[in-house]
């Protein structure tokens, strides 16, 4: 992690503009199909979970927006991607887990398994962010949701996902879910770019 001159970057207007400002956050929500991911999950036994959190960071791997965050007034630039999976510890409460992103999913399940298994045991979060542009998610598994708004504090400023229980609608798997996101990291073309992105490679997953 780096901080640069946001006028040497992409986003120097939008710095500009959003970094200030009051609610700077924006949220898109899309419903996508997860039928592959579900197939995928029964027949090799991966989690759903993992399965979703890794086609997210293949997606936003290849849109360099990703890689910019705004943190505590300045604009930082990263080299590597997380992605935040929340875990019930052992107390039955929640801990916050990071995973480096990898490009081998293999790689990422040995990472995810391991290390959320480590944060429910000993209940201490596993925080990546200073080396990491971290994409945060939280799973509500327990119900159906349509999608959720996430806050802003003006603290975490980093892309999180929300998405609830998948629903089957007659052969295949839907899964609504919001994508919040801070307007001086990039701009709705992005975003919809990502959510395009993400689909795809859900898509080709095998």
């Amino acid at each position: 992690m780096r901080e640069v001159n946001p006028k040497d970057t992409c986003r120097a207007q939008a710095f500009k503009l959003w970094m200030k400002a009051p609610n700077p956050m924006v949220t898109f929500f899309k419903t996508i199909d997860v039928t592959r991911l579900v197939r995928i999950s029964q027949k090799k036994g991966y989690k759903f979970n993992m399965l979703l959190e890794w086609c997210i960071g293949k997606a936003a791997s290849s849109i360099k927006e990703f890689y910019l965050l705004p943190v505590g007034g300045k604009l930082m630039q990263y080299d590597c991607l997380a992605v935040n999976t929340i875990v019930k510890n052992k107390d039955g409460e929640v801990s916050s887990c990071d995973i480096l992103f990898t490009e081998h999913i293999e790689q990422f399940n040995q990472q995810y398994l391991e290390h959320t298994l480590k944060v429910a045991e000993s209940c201490t979060d596993r925080d990546l962010s200073d080396e990491c542009m971290v994409i945060g998610t939280s799973a509500i598994i327990d119900t159906e949701i349509d999608g959720a708004v996430g806050m802003n504090s003006g603290i975490f400023n980093n892309p999180f996902i929300i998405w609830g229980r998948y629903r089957k609608r007659w052969f295949r798997y839907e899964l609504p879910i919001s994508f919040q996101f801070h307007h001086t990291q990039m701009d709705g073309a992005h975003a919809g770019r990502f959510l395009t992105r993400l689909q795809e490679v859900i898509n080709q997953l095998h």
